[in-house]
């Protein structure tokens, strides 16, 4: 048996780092900070104010928001959000980290880059996802000729394939900002046609839009759609007075096509994160005729890309 030879004094003093602490966590510090700042300008450029219910006005020079309207969208403070994009020394609280996200609308790996170069830790991990992957677009391509569709809480299309992008109108000839469900059963000839029962899906999609409202309900797109809702549609505002809640459930849907003839389908929800989130909502046919008749406007839905 042999028996370690004691520890010397300088065997215990801990080995000295290549770069002095109070040298390198500054640098550190600095280079997270610059790029954290490129990360928001990055972000805020790509989404168009139509997106988050804005007007555009004719003096925009700004591609993208501008800051002030990201601060605005957030809650947080203009100066404040301003600081963080010119990379400056400043402590940020995960409360406007979560702020500036939503405003940014940053899906779940953005979400999670920009706590990690903020150095915070997501208090809400897991949150609801905007963007939509490129594996989850090719899963919805090949689910055709069966239409199907990414949606987010407020109902917002994310993507879709080219059967659903033909089931109720043509979403492609549609500006981005008028992609959303509730939107299209309310004010949209084309789309309202296609529904047979058209009274209880808007008062269904009412109910389910208040019940995800409830966690939303100061944040700013939320309320720039019922308030473009309540503008457009008497029969949204009578709806939404009577502040019905219900939550999301799979059902059979009829819709009438102009071009096919009528297709009974079975809704189907895919939660792509946790539930209420985004969703891959899918339609399957109840009987043959609808198959051939989802067949038919595969078809159709490809003369009209060719």
């Amino acid at each position: 048996m042999t028996v370690d030879a004691p520890l010397t004094q300088a065997a215990t003093r801990p080995v000295a780092a290549a770069v002095p602490p109070a040298v390198a966590a500054p640098r550190d510090d600095a280079a997270r900070r610059a790029e954290l700042a490129a990360f928001l300008r990055s972000r805020r450029e790509r989404i168009t104010p139509e997106q988050v219910g804005l007007p555009r006005g004719r003096r925009r020079r700004t591609p993208g928001l501008r800051r002030e309207e990201v601060a605005h969208l957030g809650a947080v403070g203009v100066t404040w959000y301003t600081w963080l994009e010119q990379a400056r020394d400043i402590h940020v609280s995960p409360q406007v980290l979560d702020a500036v996200a939503r405003a940014l609308l940053l899906d779940r790996a953005e979400r999670s880059h920009l706590f990690a170069l903020a150095g915070a830790v997501d208090p809400l991990p897991g949150r609801e996802c905007t963007g939509v992957p490129r594996e989850l677009r090719q899963i919805l391509g090949q689910l055709a000729p069966f239409p199907a569709v990414v949606q987010n809480s407020r109902f917002d299309i994310l993507a879709y394939n080219s059967t659903y992008g033909q089931l109720m109108c043509d979403l492609d000839a549609l500006p981005q900002e008028d992609r959303n469900c509730m939107w299209l059963a309310f004010t949209h000839p084309q789309w309202r046609a296609s529904v047979v029962d058209l009274d209880a899906t808007m008062r269904v999609m009412a109910a389910k839009f208040r019940a995800s409202m409830a966690e939303h309900v100061a944040e700013p797109a939320w309320k720039a759609l019922v308030a473009r809702l309540t503008e457009a549609s008497p029969e949204f505002r009578e709806i939404w007075a009577q502040h019905e809640v219900v939550r999301p459930m799979s059902s059979v849907k009829l819709f009438r096509h102009p071009r096919v003839g009528v297709l009974q389908l079975t809704a189907t929800s895919l939660w792509t994160g946790p539930n209420p989130g985004p969703k891959l909502l899918s339609y399957t046919p109840v009987d043959e005729a609808s198959r051939e008749r989802l067949q038919q406007l595969e078809e159709l839905a490809a003369r009209a890309v060719a």
